[in-house]
This record gives C-alpha cells, sequence and structure tokens, in this order.
C-alpha cells in the first residue's frame, strides 16, 4: 500500500475512533438520583419497638411487633444514639430548615398564631419565641424565614409528597400549608400537631366541633369508612408514588405520622392480640398504633418491590422526639423509655434519643449499626447531598452536618470531637426528670443539662451511666466547668433566647456566668 494511501486509511481510524469517542460521551448518562423517603413518626420512644436500639435487647422490645422495622434494620443502618429535640415542632422545623432549634427559635409546639400554647410557670417568663413556626417568605412576625428542604428538591426536579402531620407552621401562616414550602402534594398536613381522631367512621375529628382545630383535612374520600388514619394517609401516599412514577420523576416523600401521638385510639387490625397478651387496655391500644405504623413502612417497602424502584430509593426512619411516658388518664403509662430516664418533653435521653434507621442500596451496610452519635438537624444537609444537590443556597445558616460518611462508611472525624445542643427555655406541662427550662450539651461521652429555674446542674457520663441515675455534677467540677463554657459560647453564638426569672425581672445567667460570676 503506497503512503498515501496508508495516512488516508489513518484518517479515516482517528476519525471512526473520534466518533465513536463523541458517541460514548454523548449517551452517557448522569447517574440516577435516588428517591428519597423521610419516614417520621410522632412520640415514638427509643423502646416503642421490636427493634433493640440498646447493646442488647429489653423486656420492651418484646411488648411490640414491628416486622417492618426489623426488615429494614436488616437491611440498612440502625444507629444507637440518634437525637431530636424533646418536643414536636422545634424537631420538625429542625428538620426543614437545617436549624438548630436555639438558633431557629421555634423552641415549643406551634398551633395559634402569636399565642403562646402553654403560660408561663410561677418562676419563670418563657422568652419571646417563634410562636409562628417557620416561613418561606420573610415579614411573617414571629417566625422563621428559611428556605425549606422540599423547595430546594422541587427546584432540581424532585416530585415532593408531602403525608400526614405538618405542624410546621400556626393557623393563618404560610408553612400552615405544605403546598407553600415547595410540596407538590399535601396528604392531610395542616397546622395542628395531633389528630381529632384516627377512626374513618369519625371523619378524623371533622365531625366534631368541639376539636375541629384538630380535625384532619383532605380525606374526605375515607369519611364513614372503617379505616385508621395511618391506613388512609398510607394509600395516598402510595398513589402520590406512583404519580411520581408515572412521570418519571425522582420523588421525595415526607411520611409524617400522625401515628403515635394522643390521643390513643387503638388500631382495630392489631388491638385484641396485645390484650390477649395480657396487656393493659392503654399499652395495648398504643402498641395497636405503633404495629399500625410500622404496616406502613411495610406497605411502601413492599410497593418500592413491586415497581422495582428499592434499590433506587433511600429510606430514613426516624421519631420526632422521645415516648410520651406521662401518667394517662385512669392511671395507666401507655409507654416506657427504660432504660432512658423520662421522656417527651425531658432534656434527659428518653426525651430525645430515638430509634433511627437508613437504608440506602449500595451505600449502607444491610444490618449494621453505628454508635456516632447525630440530631435532627443534620438530616437537612444529608439528604440534599443523597439527592446531589449541590451549591444550593439558603436565606437561614445551616447548623447541621452530613451525616452521609456514617452511612458509606468513608472517612470522617470522630463523633466525640463535635458536641450537640438543645435549647428549650419553655414551660411545656407534665412534670418528670428533666422536663423544666433547660440548655443542654452532649460532648462525648459526657452530657450537662443547665436548668434555668434554679440554675443548678446535672453532669451524667452517658457511657457509664444511660439512665442518667448519678449527677456528678460536684465530684467532676473540671469536665462541669469545660461543657458549661462549650455550651455558653454556643448559647451566645447564636443568641439563643433566655427566660426572665420573675423574681428579679432580668434574663436568666448563662450557665458559664453562674460557675463564673
Amino acid at each position: 500500500m503506497d503512503p498515501e494511501s496508508d495516512r488516508a486509511q489513518m484518517k479515516w481510524f482517528q476519525s471512526l475512533i473520534l466518533i465513536v469517542l463523541l458517541t460514548c460521551s454523548c449517551t452517557q448518562k448522569e447517574p440516577e438520583r435516588p428517591n428519597i423517603i423521610v419516614f417520621l413518626v410522632d412520640d415514638m420512644g427509643w423502646q416503642d419497638t421490636s427493634v433493640p436500639f440498646w447493646d442488647k435487647p429489653t423486656p420492651f422490645n418484646s411488648l411490640y411487633q414491628t416486622p417492618n422495622m426489623e426488615r429494614l434494620a436488616a437491611e440498612g443502618m440502625k444507629f444507637t444514639q440518634a437525637y431530636a429535640t424533646s418536643v414536636c415542632s422545634p424537631t420538625r422545623i429542625s428538620l426543614m430548615t437545617g436549624m438548630n432549634a436555639a438558633h431557629h427559635r421555634v423552641t415549643n409546639w406551634t398551633l395559634r398564631k402569636d399565642q403562646q400554647p402553654v403560660a408561663d410557670d410561677d418562676l419563670l417568663a418563657q422568652p419571646a419565641w417563634n410562636v409562628n413556626g417557620m416561613s418561606p417568605v420573610p415579614g411573617i412576625a414571629n417566625t422563621i424565614h428559611a428556605t425549606p428542604l422540599p423547595q430546594l428538591l422541587h427546584d432540581t426536579g424532585y416530585f415532593t409528597i408531602h403525608s400526614g402531620k405538618a405542624h410546621l407552621g400556626a393557623i393563618g401562616t404560610p408553612a400552615a400549608n405544605p403546598l407553600n414550602l415547595g410540596f407538590d402534594i399535601n396528604i392531610a398536613g395542616h397546622a395542628a400537631g395531633a389528630p381529632g381522631s384516627y377512626y374513618g367512621t369519625e371523619a378524623f375529628g371533622n365531625n366534631d366541633p368541639n376539636r375541629s382545630v384538630w380535625a384532619v383535612p383532605g380525606l374526605e374520600k375515607y369519611h364513614g369508612k372503617d379505616i385508621y388514619l395511618s391506613e388512609a394517609i398510607t394509600l395516598e401516599a402510595v398513589e402520590a408514588m406512583q404519580k411520581a412514577i408515572d412521570q418519571d420523576q425522582p420523588f421525595f416523600l415526607y411520611m409524617a405520622h400522625y401515628a403515635v401521638h394522643t390521643p390513643i385510639q387503638g388500631d382495630d387490625r392489631f388491638v385484641q392480640k396485645y390484650l390477649d397478651q395480657g396487656m393493659l387496655p392503654t399499652e395495648a391500644r398504643y402498641a395497636s398504633m405503633v404495629e399500625g405504623m410500622d404496616k406502613s413502612l411495610g406497605d411502601i417497602m413492599t410497593f418500592l418491590d413491586a415497581r422495582g424502584i428499592d434499590e433506587n430509593t433511600v429510606i430514613l426512619f426516624m421519631s420526632d422526639n422521645g415516648g410520651l411516658s406521662a401518667v394517662a388518664r385512669g392511671g395507666e403509662k401507655h409507654t416506657h423509655n427504660k432504660p432512658l430516664s423520662s421522656g417527651k418533653g425531658s432534656a434527659h435521653e428518653g426525651g430525645i434519643r430515638e430509634p433511627m434507621i437508613v437504608k440506602w442500596p449500595g451505600k449502607t451496610m444491610p444490618n449494621s449499626s453505628a454508635e456516632d452519635y447525630l440530631i435532627i438537624e443534620d438530616f437537612f444537609p444529608s439528604i440534599l447531598e443523597m439527592a446531589s444537590v449541590k451549591d444550593y443556597q439558603t436565606v437561614q445558616p445551616v447548623d447541621g452536618q452530613s451525616f452521609v460518611s456514617i452511612l458509606t462508611g468513608t472517612e470522617r472525624a470522630s463523633y466525640k470531637e463535635r458536641p450537640l445542643f438543645w435549647h428549650y427555655p419553655n414551660r411545656w406541662g407534665p412534670k418528670g426528670p428533666g422536663i423544666a427550662s433547660t440548655s443542654t450539651v452532649r460532648l462525648g461521652d459526657w452530657k450537662l443539662i443547665y436548668y434555668h429555674a434554679d440554675r443548678s446542674f446535672e453532669l451524667f457520663n452517658l457511657t457509664e451511666d444511660i439512665g442518667e441515675t448519678t449527677n456528678r455534677a460536684v465530684d467532676e467540677p473540671e469536665k462541669l466547668k469545660e461543657l458549661a463554657s462549650v455550651l455558653t459560647q454556643h448559647l451566645k453564638e447564636v443568641q439563643a433566647q433566655m427566660p426572665t426569672d420573675k423574681a428579679t425581672g432580668k434574663l436568666v445567667e448563662y450557665p458559664l456566668e453562674i460557675l463564673q460570676p
């Protein structure tokens, strides 16, 4: 072959390679973004499940039947030291904004516009906290203006679904309606934090004028039917997910159950077997609510399997605060948090440590467990990272830290080097250990609670004393001072609101100011 022919053949061959490379480059698809489900339960205690979140099972784990939580834990990663706040609205707004509660100032539960839900006590006056919750727009009094998580996901192509309890904004404010927060669909969400009724036969409270503020909206097609609320909102969520699939969109489902919040109304599908086991009536009704919630989880997982999308769907299971351990009417407790101390409303572990499981196929190790601690505001940056939402802009500062590296097992700093903070300058109502106006920090094994009313301290080593039975404040003065300094620095940095001492008319001092007057 002559040289000219060689050159022509070489040119042809180079052109062919270039065409192949260009074709490959043009047809190479971006990695498919995962569907993301946040499955949030209301008032579910750390022990209200057959899945043990301690280093060993307890008798309480044998009381409840949650096979779908067991299935999720077997397929994903269980977190033994996951934290929320001690009451509902602060947790939900931290999830939606990525802010710590001391920072966003929605430090108690919300309902009526510009009104405190709980009166002051005899010793302290609550600060002017954000009683109206969050707001997606500026200029709404007594709110935290923030860019909501679902809005960021919606703006990057996610089909966003809200199903269940919202409790993000007071009545008459924009955030009372989840559609104003970036959700494409709102199923049964409004300003209230509890249902008027769990029963379709009672129209979920819409037939009771005395409970109209609690009546669950938007489920009229189930009114008069023998269906439980947890089942109704799950059916609607499944229908919404199918719509996203039909539109070929990734979806974000915020499956926020009203269960297992009061009223304690038994789910008739399950309650009898708990009575047959010898449970007291209130406990049996509560256990049936837990199992009904678990069935919802199972129904959603089965739907994902049937549609062939389970391998591209992240599920994050969490509770918004600890179990309500106060005595119910009739003298029965309906939940138990032991070995943790106290429950909902408390800075003790029973009020803030939650059951948490994450399944991220191909990322999390099946049947694994993490002792790394994290807090609810961490969900915000973590979910955005999972969704490959980068360089996003928010009007609010984001306090949360992504826990994706924990899920994937990649390099990360030790969890013991990071402090977690809680701030509750409010009055809740019921009494019990740690249920008071408090500021709290956890750093490593140690946890400090500062009581605003009498300026006292509790210091616990949680590794040695998970039940917070021994106050080490007197025995460990250096550790007390160290944590008081860390807590004070945080409260000052975020300009946390302190209550007012009624006796002096002055703001309660920061914790370090008590130790170093």
